[in-house]
């Protein structure tokens, strides 16, 4: 058996028998949880055939590295998602819809993020490779399944990405408190890659010179900015709206 990597928590595990019970390989749970929901997990993993260990805490805190981990943790493999951007772009029908995160290096954070885009329908999030946390076990479980279905891609170079973005017709749009555009005013039913920084310094010079237009998310509140993650739900919720209403049909008269 490969090595593989460890996921934790009941969301991931869970999301992850469901979607590619396949690349699951065994499955780790506290010998002293026997409530509804590691039952429930029990039978799941019987379903698919998928071995389960009973184990102590002192086992899963070793193979978590001591994170909170419910409980239940389990060895997969890796998915084979979509890595390559123009493998990406030439799979989706309809509008493109992608996350552009520069900076983020707090795996909490970029596991909230794969978890609204996967809420939003983003086909892809990415990141530059020398500037950010990448999938981690920490991210996964945060990301509560999300880190198993939304595309990951690292890139060498963000400036040119965005370059490349641009040529195939995507509009880039960044979110930044001083964008001259209200977010609730901005047109997003068209292909877009939103790009968002880490809280603290934001976009770097060059990726926020790249964007074709930068919006701002109107608060009226005390705070100053908001979370990335937090962000990030905000600008594709609105986004995800505004192409409802653009399909949508007229109503009857």
């Amino acid at each position: 058996m490969s090595e593989g990597r460890i996921v934790y928590g009941f969301h991931a595990v869970i999301s992850r028998l469901r979607q590619h019970a396949a690349g699951v390989q065994e499955i780790y749970l506290d010998a002293s949880r026997n409530d509804a929901r590691a039952q429930d997990l029990t039978k799941l993993a019987a379903t698919h055939a998928v071995r389960m260990i009973a184990v102590d805490a002192q086992r899963l805190d070793g193979l978590t590295g001591n994170a909170r981990h419910q409980g239940i943790a389990a060895r997969v493999t890796t998915l084979p998602l979509k890595h390559d951007l123009n493998e990406v772009l030439e799979s989706i029908n309809g509008p493109a819809l992608l996350l552009v995160l520069d900076g983020v290096q707090d795996p909490h954070n970029l596991g909230a993020c794969l978890r609204v885009a996967d809420a939003f329908g983003v086909h892809a999030v990415i990141a530059p490779k020398d500037r950010a946390v990448g999938i981690t076990p920490v991210v996964s479980k945060v990301a509560s399944g999300a880190a198993e279905t939304v595309p990951y891609i690292s890139v060498t170079n963000l400036a040119r990405t965005l370059r490349e973005l641009k040529e195939s017709g995507i509009w880039i749009v960044g979110a930044d408190e001083a964008g001259t555009i209200d977010l609730y005013e901005a047109r997003l039913a068209g292909p877009i890659a939103w790009v968002l920084g880490a809280e603290g310094e934001g976009m770097r010079r060059l990726t926020r010179e790249h964007c074709d237009e930068l919006v701002r998310i109107p608060m009226s509140g005390t705070v100053e900015s908001l979370n990335v993650s937090v962000a990030s739900g905000v600008c594709l919720g609105e986004t995800f709206r505004q192409r409802r209403v653009a399909t949508a049909a007229p109503p009857k008269k």
